[in-house]
């Protein structure tokens, strides 16, 4: 049974508790610990917003957040419900974790790819890769418009009572839709990785066969022009001629094979690079207002020790001005005393 399971059946339990009123204990713990679950609920969502090495880039929130929910609590508050939310970012995860699946897939069709020697195992793999970066696109698209909706869903949020910019609960959407982002981020750098990749290896493999055709290494202008047109017979009639047509043509089919695959993938992957762009786009500029949000609590918390430090200074002021008021009374009282002791000295020494 996952976590999220585990929290879910708690709260079922805790929901369908009867006569909780008989013991004040039970009361307490009743009115509590629906509480306590949406706390762990939050913790849980934010650990699985990171990844490996996000575990720092999350760590100058996470103290902002607990501190917030342990001041909702001790407040009464209630807190305010995100189970939608979070039910929206595990669907968006779910589709992300799709995505990295089919690329590895890509992956071990390319190494097949890199080792197949005729036309139509080419043409197969090439089907296949098509099939897989068509599920990708689709799937990128449907990431897409679910960040969408996340981001309308945030600004709705916010003009609720309580859930304003800065809020507790606003902290905790960025903060795990920046989570998001950063896996979007990974996945774009897996992809871009992957077309360089393959672009490279068709080159190599283009120039292998060249060179097992002719007997002859392949210039880097003849090799650009192979990889542009993918009209390779025009470029082996030498061979064609020595060894006979049919024995060069598969050699050719296969180039003009890899030269389709390759172009179609690039055009795939590149369209796919762009949806994941405009993703990651819609990401930054939410984490953006996370950052303006703690800048701002940063610049406040330097107003107040500022102010803290100003009304130290004044207190001292003050007990400074009490002490030189004390003086001047003391030395006036002594003045009085001064003036005043040899005039009553007088009178009370006349006859």
């Amino acid at each position: 049974m996952s976590f999220v399971n585990s929290l879910e059946t708690m709260e079922g339990r805790v929901e369908g508790r009867d006569n909780v009123n008989a013991h004040p204990i039970s009361g307490f713990i009743h009115k509590k610990v629906p509480t306590l679950l949406v706390v762990a609920r939050l913790r849980y969502y934010e650990l699985l917003a990171k990844s490996p090495g996000e575990v720092c880039s999350f760590k100058r929130y996470a103290n902002l957040k607990e501190q917030s929910h342990v001041d909702d609590l001790e407040a009464g508050k209630e807190m305010v419900n995100l189970d939608k939310f979070f039910e929206d970012v595990e669907n968006v995860k779910e589709e992300m974790k799709f995505v990295e699946k089919v690329y590895k897939k890509l992956q071990e069709a390319n190494e097949e790819c890199k080792v197949a020697t005729n036309a139509k195992a080419v043409k197969d793999l090439r089907a296949r890769m098509d099939a897989d970066v068509e599920q990708v696109l689709r799937r990128a698209k449907v990431i897409k418009g679910k960040l969408e909706a996340l981001e309308r869903s945030s600004v709705a949020h916010r003009n609720l009572p309580g859930c304003g910019p800065g809020s507790s609960a606003d902290r905790t959407r960025t903060s795990v839709v920046s989570g998001l982002g950063k896996k979007l981020k990974d996945m774009i750098d897996a992809f871009q990785s992957l077309r360089a990749t393959m672009s490279s290896e068709y080159k190599e493999t283009v120039e292998r066969r060249y060179f097992t055709v002719t007997g002859e290494k392949a210039d880097e202008e003849t090799i650009e022009k192979l990889i542009s047109s993918g009209e390779s017979e025009s470029f082996l009639q030498k061979a064609i001629q020595a060894q006979g047509r049919g024995q060069i043509m598969d050699t050719v089919k296969e180039i003009q094979e890899r030269h389709d695959a390759i172009k179609e993938i690039e055009r795939n992957l590149l369209e796919l690079h762009q949806i994941f762009l405009d993703m990651a786009a819609l990401v930054e500029a939410q984490g953006q207002q996370l950052n303006d949000i703690a800048s701002n609590v940063k610049r406040a918390s330097s107003f107040v020790s500022q102010g803290a430090n100003e009304l130290v200074v004044a207190k001292e002021h003050q007990k400074s001005s009490r002490k030189w008021t004390c003086i001047a009374i003391i030395l006036a009282i002594v003045l009085v005393l001064v003036i005043l002791l040899p005039i009553l000295s007088t009178t009370v020494l006349r006859p």
